[in-house]
């Protein structure tokens, strides 16, 4: 499992945006979660941090792995 911090997100269309960028990266079986009030994404898996962390930056928002 791995929980990442998420700056950027500001509405509900945000939070869908990160959550399909996520569960696009190989390795993800399941995005658990993406909060818009915790700033937060956890994601279940076996992809690396890196790819997460990239993907969420691909679709225009920030992150790092927060663990």
């Amino acid at each position: 499992m791995h929980r990442l911090a998420v700056e950027g997100m500001t509405c509900n269309h945000c939070v869908q945006a990160v959550s399909k960028a996520l569960a696009k990266v190989p390795g993800v079986t399941r995005v658990s979660e993406v909060s818009l009030e915790r700033g937060e994404a956890i994601v279940e898996g076996s992809a690396a941090a890196e790819a997460l962390v990239a993907a969420v930056a691909e679709a225009g928002y920030e992150a790092r792995d927060a663990g």
